[in-house]
């Protein structure tokens, strides 16, 4: 079994990177293959609307015709048991990289039809992993869940499953001080970094642990 995460975070080595690494290593405790790749290292852009993907009896039907670093990226993911998206949550939505990727990723897939129908060839398993500076009520607030719901139905009527962890009032940054941001506590935010984002560690690696595991 293969499970790969996409890290749609510019940052390698925090939150988001953190939790997606956990979760690949819930994974590999199951004897899976894994692989991390960071979608900010890749040069790529968003749906460029060629319908290539949608013409009859097209050479490019079902899938991207566009040739950049997400054509070997979205091969390897067709062989793929599971794959996992993690994000840091941006003005409400995933990071543009994130949202590139997706539209890249999701639409090759979409046929519009009714009921709508997917021409991904399997089902597999599939999660989304979200971190946000805000906390769980303030998200609440927002509407988010709406936002959560609607990515995961998608992943679902292409690929077949999705589950989500949601990472709620996640430590920004690692020196308050050295950054204008008066409105949050940095005590408060190192507390909750040492007491609850190890609980998102654990909750990630269980995640993972479960995806690996065939059903």
């Amino acid at each position: 079994m293969k499970v790969m995460a996409l890290n749609g975070s510019p940052r390698k080595k925090w939150n988001t990177a953190m939790l997606l690494q956990k979760a690949l290593e819930g994974a590999a405790a199951q004897g899976a293959e894994t692989r991390l790749v960071h979608l900010y290292d890749l040069d790529y852009k968003g749906c460029i609307s060629c319908f290539a993907c949608k013409t009859r009896g097209g050479k490019s039907y079902g899938t991207c015709a566009v040739q950049d670093d997400l054509t070997p990226l979205f091969a390897e993911i067709r062989e793929a048991d599971a794959i996992i998206l993690g994000s840091p949550i941006y003005f409400g939505d995933v990071s543009g990289e994130m949202r590139s990727f997706l539209e890249r990723l999701l639409f090759p897939y979409l046929v519009y039809s009714s009921p709508p129908q997917t021409l991904y060839p399997r089902k597999i398993r599939t999660a989304w992993i979200y971190t946000m500076n805000v906390p769980e009520e303030m998200a609440k607030q927002l509407a988010y869940d709406r936002f959560f719901n609607s990515n995961a139905q998608f992943m679902e009527r292409i690929f077949g499953h999705c589950q989500s962890l949601m990472c709620y009032d996640t430590c920004q940054f690692a020196d308050y001080a050295k950054v204008v941001a008066d409105r949050f506590d940095p005590e408060k935010k190192q507390q909750r970094r040492r007491e609850v984002f190890p609980q998102d560690c654990r909750k990630a690696f269980e995640l993972g642990a479960a995806l690996a595991v065939n059903p």
